[in-house]
């Protein structure tokens, strides 16, 4: 009587292949994905290319139906540093960063302190920052004039630098709260064990984790910061004093507007914001994982 074995069971087993039709789904899929990805970021380019195209246009082409000029006219982008905008745009810059950097240096022991400490009074300190962060400035605007009228700092840029960074505190200290609480304190413990001190932790293991936080608060106060119109226009009264956004409305006539200039100024003002983004983007991919490996 014949017996038949089976073969020996080994360890690695070949899997069956798969149909070739399964994988058309996750490519279909991903092609759709990206198709409608490329789209929603042409309705938010197509803004920007239009105020470039303008502000290439000569002046008596502005009416023109075609979307793309018969001629191209360079003296806007130019004659922007001429035209003693240059100045304007240091400012900005001046007190984008000026704010920025204030919010950072207040906000971030702020959050850490209310984050890590359950100190009686630590609930309403949250709550009337989140109230100061519904206040704005417009409605302030002439108690804030009469106070650094009061100072002797107005057309002053620490001026705007205060208010700037004043109005965004609020926001910066709730989104790096939230981003401590979320890091867990045996992280630090251990930190402490290898022989680190409190700042040494916070600066090699809680910042580096939430750095993403960080960035958010950064990006939050300059863009604010950059835009921000209303006060400038208020406190700053000479033109050498004021910021872009202010001296950009000087294109802005009663009976006519400079679009080409208008256009152009805009155009360079968006430049330095999309540095920014390029430079910080990697740093908020990296900052979910820094900082937990040692």
């Amino acid at each position: 009587m014949a017996v038949t074995t089976a073969p020996p069971a080994t360890g690695h087993q070949h899997a069956r292949p798969r149909p070739p039709g399964r994988r058309a789904m996750p490519k279909l899929k991903t092609t759709i994905t990206a198709a409608v990805a490329y789209v929603i970021a042409f309705v938010f380019v197509f803004p920007y290319l239009v105020m470039l195209i303008t502000s290439l246009r000569p002046q008596d082409t502005l009416r023109e139906a075609t979307l793309l000029p018969t001629k191209w006219d360079l003296s806007s982008l130019t004659g922007f540093w001429s035209s003693g905008l240059a100045g304007n745009l240091m400012v900005t810059l001046k007190v984008a960063a000026g704010s920025t950097i204030l919010v950072l240096l207040v906000a971030l022991p702020a959050a850490y302190y209310s984050a890590r400490h359950n100190f009686r009074g630590r609930t309403a300190f949250l709550i009337l920052v989140l109230v100061t962060q519904m206040f704005q400035p417009t409605a302030m605007l002439v108690g804030i004039y009469r106070e650094f009228y009061e100072f002797g700092m107005v057309d002053s840029i620490w001026s705007l630098i205060l208010v700037n960074g004043g109005f965004n505190l609020a926001f910066a200290v709730w989104i790096l709260n939230a981003y401590f609480s979320s890091i867990p304190r045996e992280l630090e413990e251990a930190a402490f064990i290898d022989g680190n001190g409190r700042f040494g932790a916070l600066f090699r293991i809680t910042l580096p984790l939430a750095m993403p936080g960080v960035i958010t608060a950064l990006i939050f106060t300059f863009i604010a910061a950059w835009n921000e119109f209303v006060v400038a226009l208020t406190l700053a009264t000479t033109p050498e004093n004021q910021p872009l956004t202010v001296a950009l409305n000087s294109f802005i006539g009663q009976y006519q507007v400079d679009w080409q200039s208008l256009f152009a100024g805009s155009v360079i003002a968006t430049i330095p914001v999309i540095i920014l983004f390029a430079l910080i983007e990697r740093k908020v991919v990296g900052g979910l994982t820094a900082g937990s490996i040692k």
